[in-house]
């Protein structure tokens, strides 16, 4: 908003990162009370009632106002996924990897579907886990790391050793 009203005007990624910024909870994302700061990376959504606005609009938006470096956008039904990358004041298309994934140069990450969902990975490729995949991998191996303890355990306490005098 030129006039700085949050009511005016108003235009927001459905997704976006900001890097550099203090870490803080905030309602909303405002441009001026954020020392002029737009997004690095946007990622909008499509649906059948946004999709033309996401790829003309917006993109136009995001590439001549807010010159934001990555923008991409991911259709959930029919998988749609397209990024770009913001070269001398233009968005170049980018292109895929071999695995159909879209490297974000801001995030030092690749984009692309998993299981139907659009997920982060590695440089290499590799899957970048949710917090809930990455709790419920230490749970499995807390798990499994105790059963391998009372193993060892009861193994000692057969040689008549007491595991707990270690």
């Amino acid at each position: 908003s030129p006039n700085q009203k949050k009511s005016e005007f108003f235009r927001g990624p459905d997704f976006f990162v900001v890097l550099g910024t203090e870490r803080k909870t905030r309602k909303s994302w405002v441009v001026w009370n954020e020392d002029g700061k737009y997004p690095n990376v946007i990622l909008e959504i499509l649906s059948p009632t946004t999709a033309n606005t996401d790829r003309e609009y917006k993109k136009e938006l995001y590439q001549n106002t807010f010159r934001t470096p990555d923008y991409f956008w991911f259709d959930p039904y029919t998988l749609e996924f397209a990024g770009f990358h913001l070269l001398d004041g233009k968005y170049q298309p980018l292109e895929a990897n071999e695995k159909g994934h879209l490297w974000s140069q801001q995030l030092g990450l690749y984009l692309g579907t998993n299981e139907g969902l659009l997920r982060y990975f590695t440089p290499e490729g590799k899957l970048v886990p949710t917090p809930e995949e990455s709790a419920e991998f230490e749970a499995k191996r807390a798990t499994i790391e105790a059963e391998r303890s009372e193993r060892l355990a009861a193994k000692l306490r057969e040689l008549n050793i007491d595991p707990d005098t270690l």
